[in-house]
């Protein structure tokens, strides 16, 4: 399902309250993609819409983005995980400074919930602590099932997490 957004519309009234991917029209939004046709023609809807990627939900005049459709939402046991809601979630452990949770294919379940964390300097953290620690805030579907413990959570230029490169990088196909 589609969510749209123009400045002066608003999404379908019978959509109001569903989960879709967040679609943008307007004189602010770019055309193309500069000399890339390809990517320019899945990025936008035939009529126009460029398709953010995002997952958002449009309630009572507000639309709010749960994650980027691709790499922040883990379909899990036909469950819908936010991986945004996991990492609020893990940086409240008092060992870990930084997070990315990702989620790796499982044969059986779909995808699994995996963290890739960066501790506190000396700091030791095994799964089994972080699922006991985790169950107390936590639905115990969304608890990561993997920990990665890294030196620090690779990001770009933009300060952004790349969590395609973290999944290739540490699930290679």
């Amino acid at each position: 399902m589609y969510l749209g957004y123009v400045a002066a519309e608003q999404v379908t009234p019978a959509l109001e309250g569903q989960e879709g991917e967040l679609l943008m029209k307007g004189p602010s939004i770019f055309c193309e993609y500069w000399n890339r046709p390809k990517e320019t023609a899945d990025a936008f809807t035939p009529n126009g819409w460029f398709k953010t990627k995002d997952t958002a939900v449009y309630k009572d005049g507000v639309y709010w983005i749960e994650g980027c459709t691709l790499v922040d939402i883990i379909k899990k046991r036909g469950l819908k995980i936010s991986a945004l809601e996991v990492e609020h979630h893990l940086l409240a452990h008092p060992c870990i400074t930084d997070v990315a949770v990702i989620g790796p294919p499982d044969m059986v379940w779909g995808q699994q919930v995996s963290a890739v964390v960066q501790l506190c300097k000396g700091e030791m953290l095994s799964v089994k602590d972080l699922k006991d620690w985790s169950r107390e805030i936590m639905a115990p579907y969304t608890i990561p099932t993997e920990l990665i413990v890294v030196e620090e959570v690779p990001r770009n230029q933009m300060v952004k997490v790349n969590k395609k490169e973290l999944l290739q990088r540490f699930y290679p196909a």
